[in-house]
């Protein structure tokens, strides 16, 4: 698996300027893009989703290219199959916890939800463990459910990679930990590679990987070793 992203975006916000100018190969199943807040983690990140466009450069996993200013290449978001997690989960709150992770699997016109997808849905809430929620609405869930909800969702449609933003941020320090140790169970039991987005340091320590560290717009450090 080769992740490649040589891009740059400016933004502006008023008299302020940011330049995103990002280079990286991430070759393996799991890596940590690490840096402090503000660094351009998360715009990075939906770079590589498509919910943001580079003003140039290139974004290519494996042997499909996803976007390439000089070729004039982009592929939508919805058509990169990726899954991508941001930092607050965006669950619909108008929908259980069956019907989110449903959603995306369905056809455009199809109400009710097939058989296949069903049995996908059920199969993803037995490996989160989060059954016994089905029905219930976000707003009841705790913020470890409502990430491995999340997650759930995001594996529904059989991404080729995982995207995480943040994942850990809004939990409190003993959810956290719990989460790590979850993940890092989940990152065996599946054949996704993550891509994990963290300004915590314990982090890439926890998942032992050398990480991509992101200062000011660009990668300053890439790891020592691919993992």
């Amino acid at each position: 698996m080769s992740l490649s992203v040589d891009i740059q975006k400016k933004l502006t916000d008023g008299e302020r300027e940011f330049l995103l100018d990002v280079q990286f190969e991430f070759q393996g199943n799991f890596q940590v893009l690490y840096g402090p807040s503000g660094a351009g983690k998360s715009l990075t990140l939906k770079a590589i989703a498509g919910l943001l466009k580079p003003d140039r450069g290139r974004i290519q996993f494996k042997d499909r290219v996803y976007f390439d200013s000089k070729a004039k290449t982009i592929i939508p978001a919805e058509k990169r199959n990726l899954g991508y997690l941001s930092q607050n989960y965006g669950l619909f709150p108008h929908l259980t916890v069956r019907k989110n992770i449903e959603f995306g699997l369905k056809g455009l016109f199809q109400i009710r939800a097939d058989k296949r997808t069903r049995e996908s849905v059920a199969n993803l809430m037995e490996l989160f463990e989060i059954q016994e929620t089905a029905n219930s609405y976000p707003r009841y869930l705790s913020g470890g459910q409502k990430q491995r909800v999340a997650l759930a969702r995001a594996l529904a449609r059989n991404p080729e990679i995982l995207l995480l933003d943040e994942p850990f941020a809004a939990l409190n320090p003993d959810l956290r930990q719990k989460m790590r140790e979850e993940l890092r169970s989940l990152r065996n039991r599946i054949d996704v590679p993550i891509l994990l987005i963290s300004h915590d340091r314990i982090d890439p320590d926890f998942f032992g990987v050398s990480p991509l560290y992101m200062e000011d717009g660009k990668i300053r450090q890439g790891p020592a070793t691919t993992d």
